[in-house]
């Protein structure tokens, strides 16, 4: 499992653990993403990052599906604190609680975050 809590410019912790993901799937790994806290907005349509002379990263979460990566979760208190709700995300998510995302984590072998 993979947790994006980083919001996607201004660091490269949003792009880094992009291509992490993206090499995971080349060995065959059964990947999940979650995205919390302000890496909800890594998923917010409309990113525009010509002003900022950062490549926009929006376009590879559209491919996921592409490399069998479907498993993506978004924390339901994250999205609320942000004024934003599933439609305003680029692909389709399931919203789980806090305390979903808890028990989600608590069965996987390996979790990855940044």
């Amino acid at each position: 499992m993979f947790i994006n809590r980083k919001a996607p410019y201004g660091s490269i912790y949003g792009h880094e653990m992009q291509e992490t993901i993206l090499i995971s799937t080349a060995f065959e790994q059964d990947v999940s993403v979650v995205f919390m806290d302000d890496g909800v907005f890594l998923l917010k349509k409309g990113h525009d990052t010509a002003t900022i002379n950062m490549k926009n990263v929006s376009p590879a979460y559209r491919a996921f599906k592409g490399y069998d990566i479907e498993k993506l979760y978004v924390e339901r208190e994250s999205l609320d604190a942000r004024g934003l709700s599933p439609n305003d995300l680029l692909v389709p998510v399931e919203v789980l609680s806090a305390t979903e995302l808890g028990d989600l984590m608590e069965q996987q072998d390996i979790i990855i975050s940044a």
